[in-house]
């Protein structure tokens, strides 16, 4: 018991590193340009968000903000940008699976294989179960003691294709972060000679940085997602459960929240 503990908490891997100096700048670059144009931009403008809201008179458990809204007037076309937004967040993840690929890797080293996707699923849904419940938890005691914004998942209108579309979008988000958080990022980290725990701490501030628009709740839960989600795939090497987990997640909350506005107990 001690010694799977230790492995959990300590894991060894023999990744090969990167010694030549050029292909070592050239990673570096390549990982600045990656998040300077994803996630990392997007952690940049949350961290922005987080201080104009504590700048401004009220408290932040006064203040709300909307994860999926409105992008045009007439229904249609508000779909097709709804669409337009989450195909972009698959592009994001494409890029750094195309980008490993260039550097070598394949699908079966990140773990986005079709090898053991009834194993993969489970995975995912007992994930999903682990992270969710203490998620809301932590997320309703934030909001209680003033440290967070109320988080609206959606203030779309009631129409037909409002859970088709957030339920793209909570796929998007989970494909996009997983896939550059921790498959890609992780990898190179690795790559540059970073150790398992050095890398996962990256990976976790990262994820938790782009949700600081939520409050202080929104970064440290995330954080502590991170931390989990990046050690699972460090130990298993299988990316296909975080996908699914955090897609279940998304889609709970997204879904569920228009399902549920206006219930007592919820903010």
């Amino acid at each position: 018991m001690a010694n799977r503990l230790r492995a959990w908490l300590a894991p060894q891997h023999d990744h090969a590193v990167v010694t030549d100096p050029a292909e070592r700048r050239s990673i570096k670059i390549e990982l600045v340009i990656v998040f300077a144009v994803t996630l990392g931009m997007s952690g940049a403008r949350s961290l922005l968000s987080l201080a104009d809201s504590l700048l401004r008179p009220e408290p932040l458990s006064s203040q709300s903000v909307a994860l999926n809204v409105p992008q045009a007037k007439l229904d249609l076309l508000d779909l097709l940008k709804q669409l337009l937004s989450a195909t972009q967040l698959f592009g994001w993840g494409a890029l750094g699976l195309y980008l490993l690929w260039r550097a070598g890797k394949r699908l079966t080293d990140v773990g986005l294989d079709r090898r053991f996707l009834g194993g993969d699923t489970l995975r995912g849904v007992g994930l999903a179960a682990l992270i969710g419940i203490p998620g809301l938890g932590l997320y309703l005691v934030a909001y209680a003691i003033g440290a967070n914004l109320e988080v609206m998942p959606t203030t779309l209108t009631d129409t037909w294709w409002r859970p088709i579309a957030l339920t793209i979008s909570a796929a998007g988000n989970a494909w996009a972060e997983e896939v550059l958080v921790v498959g890609y990022l992780i990898t190179r980290l690795r790559q540059l000679g970073f150790g398992e725990n050095k890398s996962l701490l990256v990976s976790s501030v990262l994820r938790g940085s782009y949700h600081l628009y939520q409050g202080f709740g929104g970064f440290v839960g995330n954080v502590v997602m991170g931390l989990v989600f990046g050690r699972v795939w460090q130990r298993t090497t299988r990316l296909w459960p975080l996908v699914i987990a955090h897609t279940l997640l998304d889609v709970v909350a997204f879904v569920g929240y228009s399902l549920l506005r206006g219930v007592s107990w919820l903010p």
